[in-house]
């Protein structure tokens, strides 16, 4: 499946998921004729708000819609009205998946919120942006390097109990608090010894991911 905001929702991304049978869904920009179609929702949604419904009133309805740019191929469009103190405010979303308006709506669309969180993480936290090498090669593989760390990183917060502070931690705190510490590194027989320093704050946390790590 492919999600994502209208920049995202171009004629030739929506024509390539439906001739390869993938499934999408793409935030639409608003327009006169878009918003003309859901005035009746509007009006639902306003009275609602009035007659007590809650602070926040949310209505869906669904049509189909067929923008120039898409030559004339009618897509199914998902409405979501809400209105507030703010007054009313219509987005649109455009799709080829089954499933009722509300829950693609709220399930599905919004959750591609945690998705850019997660891309988010991978460049700022972990700089897979930096990709300065003369080789397309060489670019591909320090990315391969920047993804396995992000698996590293994200099993390691997966370790962590549900209430540690460390379960919902920034990429870049473990980094610099849980991998990126001096220490004291011994190699024996049978077995290498790692010295952390008696002053590091962390011990008993890195203890719980890991207990060999307090051996």
């Amino acid at each position: 499946m492919v999600r994502g905001d209208s920049h995202y929702g171009r004629p030739e991304a929506m024509a390539w998921c439906e001739s390869n049978r993938i499934g999408y869904i793409f935030s639409l920009g608003g327009n006169k004729v878009l918003l003309a179609r859901v005035t009746d929702l509007a009006e639902q949604a306003a009275l609602g708000r009035i007659d007590g419904e809650a602070g926040k009133v949310r209505r869906y309805g669904e049509f189909h819609y067929a923008a120039k740019s898409w030559k004339k191929t009618e897509r199914r469009v998902i409405a979501r009205v809400e209105a507030s103190a703010q007054g009313t405010d219509s987005r649109f979303i455009v799709t080829n998946l089954r499933g009722l308006p509300g829950t693609l709506y709220e399930k599905i669309y919004c959750h591609r919120g945690q998705m850019e969180n997660l891309i988010k993480a991978h460049k700022l936290h972990l700089a897979s942006d930096r990709t300065s090498c003369s080789s397309a090669t060489a670019n591909q593989f320090r990315l391969l390097i920047h993804t396995a760390a992000y698996w590293l990183i994200h099993t390691l917060r997966g370790l962590a109990p549900k209430t540690s502070f460390w379960r919902d931690a920034q990429f870049d705190t473990i980094r610099m608090n849980l991998i990126k510490i001096a220490a004291r590194v011994t190699e024996m027989v049978t077995r290498i010894k790692v010295a952390l320093p008696s002053s590091y704050p962390h011990q008993e946390s890195l203890a719980l991911l890991d207990p060999a790590a307090s051996g």
